[in-house]
């Protein structure tokens, strides 16, 4: 017998959580998020309602109601994780910053509402912030059992370099994640994922599929990248090529950027830029471009039936690029389902 249980997903972007969860068998009544414009690609793919709204202004009597009566309640969340970046942490205004306290307002929910399932999801990163132990130490004052690990990706079989932070949190006693699903020697690649879409350039777009399309190179960008060689640096080019950057001894470390991605490993993780050559390790294993936008989609593991945007509306590329960067990756959102899933199943039926 299955257990009557269905989620709500806070931060919900366009969906990848909630596809995830969905495709592991955990119904998603909804998804909340402050920005208006995931809301097409949110309902239009997942069936379930999207509510525009700073999950700041919610009180939890508010999102007790999109729970069906008598199912067990899964709270999920994914706070915006700029705020704790290396990147950001760099920067002074780091503590101008409001969306780190986002995290709080999470907490909040979780004390008005008691799920019986909570699920948070962020960079390794915040585990050293003080906002992350307030969370924990809030779940174990509710008597929640509660466990986190960093999670390599590709033992998930997400063909990306990403490691986050995966949290989980019962009422109903001790709750983990699945055992990884994929060996080094499986894990999915950058081939497994694009090596067989079709050819494009730079600037271009496929007839086939409109968000198989790839931004538009400077003169010089093309002559870096035709230097460029798979997992290699921008120290293959003539020294003509090279930034004023990569000359000082501070640039010198920076060897991701202007890089190509290598056919037959995970590719480095997908950031809202990961159409830009010059912003990491994106230039195509083998063509003359930065991944297209389908690509970097795939890679975040969105099914190819996945619509980013309404067919009536022109797609505003760098929008559907920093929708597909701040997912969750589908294939994450699944093995967090399945875990629930399992945990569930066992609790209820011992």
């Amino acid at each position: 017998m299955k257990v009557k249980a269905s989620a709500v997903d806070l931060f919900c972007g366009v969906g990848g959580m909630t596809h995830g969860l969905i495709k592991a068998g955990i119904r998603v009544n909804a998804g909340i998020d402050n920005d208006g414009t995931c809301q097409y690609a949110y309902e239009s793919n997942n069936g379930a309602r999207f509510i525009h709204s700073d999950v700041r202004q919610l009180s939890g009597a508010d999102v007790s109601t999109l729970y069906p009566l008598g199912d067990v309640k899964i709270l999920v969340g994914c706070a915006p994780c700029q705020p704790f970046s290396p990147h950001t942490q760099k920067n002074d205004k780091r503590n101008e910053d409001e969306r780190w306290r986002l995290l709080y307002a999470f907490d909040r929910l979780v004390k008005e509402i008691e799920p019986e399932i909570v699920s948070m999801e962020n960079v390794t990163q915040i585990e050293n912030q003080k906002v992350f132990s307030d969370f924990v130490d809030g779940l174990k004052s509710l008597n929640y059992s509660v466990s986190w690990e960093t999670v390599y990706c590709p033992d998930y079989g997400i063909p990306q370099r990403r490691t986050r932070l995966v949290l989980l949190a019962s009422k109903s006693g001790n709750i983990g994640l699945i055992p990884k699903t994929h060996s080094q020697a499986h894990y999915r690649t950058v081939r497994n994922a694009i090596g067989k879409l079709e050819a494009l350039e730079d600037g271009g777009k496929s007839k086939k599929d409109p968000l198989h399309r790839a931004a538009r190179l400077t003169s010089i960008n093309k002559r870096r990248i035709q230097e460029s060689k798979p997992g290699r640096t921008w120290r293959d080019w003539n020294e003509e090529l090279r930034l004023r950057c990569h000359i000082r001894e501070t640039g010198k470390r920076y060897v991701s950027v202007y890089g190509r991605m290598v056919w037959d490993k995970p590719a480095p993780t997908i950031t809202t830029q990961f159409y830009n050559y010059g912003t990491g390790r994106f230039g195509h294993p083998e063509q003359n471009r930065a991944l297209s936008l389908r690509e970097g989609a795939l890679l975040q593991t969105f099914p190819r039936y996945y619509k980013f945007s309404d067919p009536k509306k022109p797609a505003l590329f760098q929008q559907v690029a920093i929708h597909t960067g701040n997912a969750v990756p589908v294939r994450l959102g699944v093995i967090i389902g399945r875990s629930i899933l399992n945990h569930l199943e066992g609790a209820f039926h011992d």
